[in-house]
């Protein structure tokens, strides 16, 4: 009696003891996990894996329990376009990178396809950590050299129709074009992120978003050739905060008015911005053609401008190398946008412009606590069909 009695007790000490190990058993069989190179991977740098990126996704995809695919330390070639589709059995699928995905060197091999990688119909999808390198190098010298026929190239990661997406700690790498798209996607979270690609890369936006709702962008450096982060018709909802940009064009909402029938833009606060060197800092910016388009609600505040352009512009006119303009009078309606604490250097005389459309004019613009600087002397402001108001310490004097 006195033995089972001990028997038992050794027992409930030993669970109790274990039972942290216990329920990590539990939970780790509630997972499918799933490594790359358990389907042919390999960290070489040289071995295609698409296939095995491919195979990872459709057995995360079709479990029936949340999902992780592990990407582990090493350089994994993924050479052709890799399409990884919804929707999926269950909505938790977690995929974290150790290493580097890399794209070809050879930019014919992906050519014009729209993505590198790009993610469809998905629901409950993280991202963490690694690198993404999307060789974009080639290209970039192929489209600045004259005369030379080049194509397109492909924006790294998209998502397209997919909600409730979380990237973090993801490093984006020379793109060929944009970055990181998301278009007619829902609650989507991107924190810690980090863009680089040359200042004079074209058309690599660090993050695009068009047709989308709900998006948090945080805590996050980009540093790039064109727009850091920029805003496409139907984005609503949209929140920026703590981003460092430079170099690039800065953060633009836009280009808007490209077709007539074109869903607005609204909702969208931006905080606690640098722009270091930038081309721009906050803008918005629009084509001068009949347009349904419209801008409503935008908050810009708490920027640092550091030796940037264009501090702060609005451009109904917009037309990049006056080529081809449509020369008409912009149709997107802008009204409701706040400039609050918005302060540093412009590294142009005129560090604050308003140029609206003569048919619809910009309406319930606010200048407040604005104060930038051009070569340690006061700045200039211009508007032309720009009404509005300004509070508190305004520097340069207010042209609304």
């Amino acid at each position: 009696m006195e033995q089972r009695t001990k028997l038992f007790l050794f027992t409930f000490l030993f669970l109790f003891a274990n039972q942290s190990a216990i329920l990590s058993i539990a939970v780790e069989s509630k997972i499918t996990y799933i490594n790359v190179m358990s389907l042919g991977a390999k960290p070489d740098g040289k071995t295609d894996s698409t296939a095995a990126l491919t195979s990872a996704w459709t057995a995360a995809c079709n479990s029936s329990k949340p999902a992780s695919i592990y990407v582990p330390k090493g350089r994994f070639l993924v050479n052709q376009q890799a399409e990884l589709s919804g929707p999926c059995r269950n909505k938790v699928i977690t995929m974290r990178i150790d290493g580097s995905i890399i794209a070809p060197s050879d930019y014919n091999v992906l050519g014009s396809t729209m993505f590198w990688i790009e993610f469809k119909s998905v629901d409950g999808l993280s991202i963490r950590g690694g690198f993404l390198d999307g060789k974009g190098t080639g290209l970039w010298a192929c489209k600045a050299a004259s005369g030379k026929s080049c194509p397109t190239g492909v924006s790294t990661l998209g998502f397209t129709n997919s909600n409730n997406i979380k990237i973090y700690g993801l490093t984006s790498l020379n793109s060929q074009l944009f970055h990181i798209v998301f278009n007619g996607c829902t609650n989507v979270k991107v924190q810690g992120v980090k863009v680089t690609a040359a200042g004079n890369s074209p058309n690599t936006d660090g993050i695009h978003l068009q047709f989308s709702t709900g998006v948090k962008i945080l805590n996050s450096k980009i540093s790039t050739g064109d727009d850091c982060i920029s805003i496409g018709p139907g984005t609503s909802n949209l929140s920026i905060e703590d981003v460092i940009c430079g170099p690039g064009h800065g953060i633009s909402i836009g280009s808007l008015g490209r077709d007539f029938e074109e869903e607005g833009v609204q909702n969208v606060t931006v905080k606690r911005v640098t722009f270091i060197n930038t081309q721009n800092g906050v803008r918005i910016k629009s084509w001068g053609r009949p347009s349904k388009g419209f801008v409503n609600h935008v908050v810009f505040q708490h920027a640092t401008m550091i030796n940037v352009q264009n501090p702060i512009v609005i451009d109904q006119n917009y037309c990049p190398d006056h080529i081809n303009c449509p020369g008409e009078v912009s149709g997107v309606q802008i009204n409701d946008v706040l400039y609050q604490d918005i302060h540093g250097t412009s590294a142009t005389e005129v560090a604050v412009k308003f140029d609206c459309s003569k048919k619809n004019p910009c309406k319930g613009i606010t200048l407040e606590d604005v104060k930038l600087n051009y070569k340690n002397q006061q700045a200039k402001s211009q508007c032309a069909n720009a009404g509005g108001n300004s509070l508190g310490l305004i520097e340069p004097s207010s042209c609304l």
